[in-house]
């Protein structure tokens, strides 16, 4: 028999290794001849762990299992109580677009083989045959834009590093997920580390970067083993080195582990730290893809960014640019939790609506009770009511809304949330993670956490000073972090101006 269990940090939380133990001491009591793979997860979080079992048909899933649920997987599994059908055909996979996710469930994730007979390296081997500025082109022609959440094309940041002259040059993958609601990286760099190596190996053939750096955050211990070993078997087997795939070129890579600032997710925070230095904001300019790691030029992507590049490579640009709406081009990697019945991790175009994606992809509520808003790119991004969802799923029409998509974490609330706790949540997130180099930021939500509590009190004379403190926030931070906090602040207030009124006096008493 071949048995997949997951993994996953996510699925290891709820109890995969136990099941996975549980399995191998079953098979050896009743003889049977067993092999466990522990790959990535499905991205069905509410049916982890999720256990496949492979049969003539295909893999069929059972979930969420337990160790109690294990001994039955040895008998009439079609009879089994947690039996699912066939993985492929569950409605949730079965409506994805699943290109930088495609592996992710499907291959042994350390398992070069595995890679390779799921259309692995298959980008690489075309990009070792093109000279940079074709590779550089690719990519612009994609549509690519970066997934970390400024959105930025990929294909220009790319370019000015291509062109920069300099002695050395490097990639940098910022894995440093630090916004609520948001697994995805995590989940592909413990599914199918291999993608991201691939990606980063050929931006660096790209730009002339022969060195990469992975920068992920202590929480992630699971994520930063996996890629290290991942990183290990590709240089044994000439994915990495000083000559890519037999091509005569050179790049290598390691993962370096931060401390976990949220202000390190911002990119001259992060070189500061991977420089060994304090993880605060540089001035911009210069910029770094001028004058970055080391003051050398370096191309900063975040992870699904990079890992989007194999398909693009791969299948060329005009497949992947061909998804999409508008200017938003390729698939995304949703992210639903909070109050959610159905959440996970959802590929998929640009275009659908919000509706869509919180009532028939999540299912609505957890509770049962109506949904009563969905803030969308993590803690700095605006919550949207319900009178939004029709609000299509790009970057253009939630910029048009006082919205952003972010890293495109969705977190779902009901109708017994409290907006006006939430922004001064956002506030006091701001405060506690600020690293301090600009006022506005250092300040500001400090007053702002202030401002929110006397209208929690019943003052609305408040109320005018949290608007003008948005906006100086908002115009005169130096980074995202002071400059996109009043947007879950000014939305909650805005969409839901009943939670800012006297009749939260009490929740101060």
């Amino acid at each position: 028999m071949k048995i997949y269990v997951p993994g996953d940090a996510a699925a290891k939380a709820l109890g995969a290794d136990d099941v996975a133990r549980a399995v191998v001491t079953e098979a050896a009591a009743r003889g049977v001849e067993v092999t466990v793979v522990r790959n990535g997860s499905r991205g069905m979080i509410w049916l982890e762990p999720l256990v496949e079992v492979v049969t003539e048909y295909g893999r069929m899933g059972f979930g969420p299992m337990s160790v109690a649920d294990v001994a039955a997987l040895f008998g009439d599994i079609e009879a089994h109580p947690k039996a699912l059908g066939l993985t492929e055909e569950l409605p949730w996979m079965k409506r994805q677009t699943r290109l930088t996710f495609a592996r992710v469930g499907v291959v042994d994730p350390l398992s070069l083989k595995d890679y390779e007979l799921h259309h692995g390296l298959k980008g690489l081997r075309r990009a070792i045959t093109m000279e940079p500025a074709a590779i550089v082109q690719e990519v612009t022609d994609s549509g690519l834009r970066g997934r970390g959440g400024a959105g930025f094309p990929t294909g220009i940041k790319w370019k000015t590093v291509h062109d920069a002259q300099a002695p050395q040059k490097y990639i940098v993958c910022n894995a440093d997920e630090g916004d609520s609601a948001t697994f995805a990286d995590r989940m592909l760099m413990e599914g199918d580390p291999f993608t991201l190596i691939e990606g980063m190996a050929i931006a660096g053939l790209a730009v002339g970067a022969t060195k990469g750096y992975v920068y992920t955050r202590s929480e992630y211990p699971d994520a930063v083993s996996q890629m290290q070993k991942a990183i290990e078997v590709a240089r044994a087997g000439g994915v990495l080195g000083a000559s890519v795939l037999g091509s005569g070129r050179a790049f290598d890579m390691e993962v370096r582990v931060g401390a976990g600032a949220y202000v390190c997710g911002e990119e001259t925070s992060l070189l500061n730290s991977l420089e060994g230095k304090r993880g605060v904001v540089r001035a911009k300019p210069p910029l770094p893809a001028l004058e970055g790691f080391m003051a050398r030029p370096t191309v900063v992507n975040n992870v699904i960014s990079l890992a989007s590049v194999p398909v693009i490579m791969d299948r060329g640009a005009a497949f992947y640019k061909n998804f999409g709406m508008g200017r938003s081009h390729g698939t995304m990697a949703l992210q639903i939790a909070g109050n959610v019945r159905f959440g996970g991790l959802f590929e998929t175009a640009f275009g659908l609506s919000l509706g869509e994606i919180v009532d028939d992809i999540g299912g609505g509520t957890a509770s049962g009770r109506p949904v009563k808003a969905v803030q969308v790119g993590g803690p700095l991004g605006a919550w949207f009511p319900r009178e939004l969802f029709d609000t299509p799923f790009t970057y253009e029409d939630f910029a048009a809304k006082g919205g952003l998509i972010g890293h495109a974490g969705l977190t779902i609330a009901d109708d017994t949330v409290d907006m006006l706790k939430m922004a001064r949540f956002a506030m006091e997130f701001c405060a506690i993670e600020s690293c301090g180099k600009c006022t506005p930021c250092r300040i500001g939500a400090v007053r702002g956490v202030e401002t929110l509590d006397r209208i929690g009190r019943g003052d609305a004379s408040g109320i005018p000073l949290l608007t003008d403190l948005c906006e100086t926030m908002k115009s005169g931070s130096l980074c995202a972090l002071g400059g996109f906090t009043p947007y879950p602040v000014m939305s909650a207030l805005t969409h839901f101006p009943d939670d800012f009124t006297a009749t939260h006096k009490e929740a101060a008493e």
